[in-house]
């Protein structure tokens, strides 16, 4: 669609949090340009499972018969198999909050919710646009430079910019709040393998000394599987040659064996994934405020960062637009109007790091007694209830849906 000059809000980026952004602002009247520079939503996205409380506030919000309409997997439980052994599982099915996390692809999950859009005069949405630069004045931001397919660029104004773009923003970039990094000790190789008839849907984290894989079924019928490799590993084991990967692989878990020596067949069917944390000390300036991975990034360890994206969104709508029905002072929503919520919001997600930055320590133990130890804490941890109060806190952080966005009939948007 054509780019304006104008606009109450530029969301940059076009992933679940920015896709979800504008649906719901748009829903509520006001004026959103959502860009993202990939021309399609066909791209390679790891992020497939969604929380629990992100299915329950995706339906209130309206969306649960298209999620019923694509179809899609539900997780019972994640397990933790040790040197052989399985030593660690959480079955889902018990917590209270009443559904189950599924797992649903990106690409039809930001169709989704760009499809509900449709229509409303509010909505604009540009594929295949590139941000440039951020416009700057008295200290606030009041739009951005942007350039089309077609290499025309364009000044969008408008009275607050949210950066949507993921783990590396360059809006991020360009408002200068340059994040704190802490790399993990490992990184990341993924690939997918067909899903064997009649295995458990559940993920599983299967570990032998500092070797593991995650093996994650996926819809419709995949396993999603990544392999650890030593930070800067990824060209020494490229040089073990390919026979070797599909050989380790297959020694960590004898019961993908069949299936990497049948359906893996190169490098080119793996992807690579560079694992860190991080996170900004400002998330918000004056007419900027960034979400999801670009405030901040998560490793994939039981799958947050999408999560942690929807639950910045259903929190932010209301705010963005009670600023902007407020008269948005001088013209840009204040960095102020969201200090309570960065608050809350960091809060939970420094939570979640410091989990992650102990599963990342236990799984680099290699020694025999440090790995003995290792099956000794987890068998003891698999036999106490509060394993349960861990995981629900971890897993099942509400998101509060505001009563304004909850579902109504398609294309009206809110008073």
């Amino acid at each position: 669609m054509g780019i304006p000059n104008e606009t109450d809000v530029l969301i940059v980026g076009s992933g679940p949090a920015g896709a979800l952004l504008g649906t719901l602002l748009a829903r509520r009247g006001v004026d959103v340009l959502v860009v993202d520079k990939q021309p399609d939503f066909e791209r390679d996205f790891r992020g497939e499972s969604l929380a629990a409380p992100s299915v329950l506030a995706l339906r209130a919000l309206g969306f649960g018969d298209a999620l019923e309409a694509h179809g899609y997997l539900s997780s019972t439980g994640v397990a933790m198999w040790l040197e052989g052994r399985q030593v660690f599982h959480v079955d889902y099915r018990r917590f209270a909050i009443g559904t189950l996390p599924i797992e649903f692809p990106q690409p039809p999950l930001i169709r989704m919710l760009h499809e509900a859009a449709t229509g409303l005069p509010q909505h604009t949405f540009a594929a295949g646009t590139r941000f440039t630069s951020l416009i700057e004045h008295d200290g606030a931001v009041r739009g951005a430079v942007l350039r089309g397919p077609d290499g025309t660029t364009t000044e969008v104004r408008a009275r607050l910019v949210v950066g949507a773009d993921g783990r590396f923003s360059k809006v991020r970039k360009a408002a200068g709040l340059d994040p704190s990094v802490l790399q993990a000790e490992r990184d990341l190789l993924s690939f997918r393998l067909p899903r064997p008839d009649g295995w458990e849907l559940r993920s599983e984290l299967v570990v032998d000394r500092d070797r593991h894989l995650a093996v994650l079924p996926t819809y419709p019928d995949a396993l999603r599987v990544s392999h650890n490799l030593p930070k800067r590993g990824l060209g020494a084991l490229r040089a073990e040659g390919f026979d070797a990967f599909r050989e380790r692989v297959a020694a960590i878990d004898p019961r993908l064996a069949p299936l990497v020596r049948t359906h893996l067949h190169s490098w080119e069917d793996t992807s690579f994934l560079e694992v860190f944390n991080a996170s900004v000390s400002q998330w918000a300036r004056d007419g900027l405020i960034l979400v999801g991975d670009a405030s901040h990034t998560a490793t994939p360890t039981l799958g947050q960062g999408v999560n942690l994206a929807i639950q910045d969104v259903v929190g932010l709508t209301p705010l963005i637009a009670s600023a902007l029905a407020d008269g948005a002072r001088d013209g840009v929503v204040r960095a102020e109007v969201f200090a309570a919520f960065i608050t809350a919001r960091r809060k939970h997600k420094e939570f979640v790091t410091a989990f992650q930055r102990r599963q990342e320590a236990s799984l680099a133990l290699h020694t025999p007694w440090q790995t003995f130890l290792r099956r000794a804490r987890m068998r003891t941890l698999d036999a106490l209830p509060v394993k349960y109060r861990v995981f629900d806190r971890l897993l099942n952080q509400p998101h509060p849906v505001d009563p304004v966005d909850l579902r109504r009939p398609p294309h009206h948007p809110a008073p």
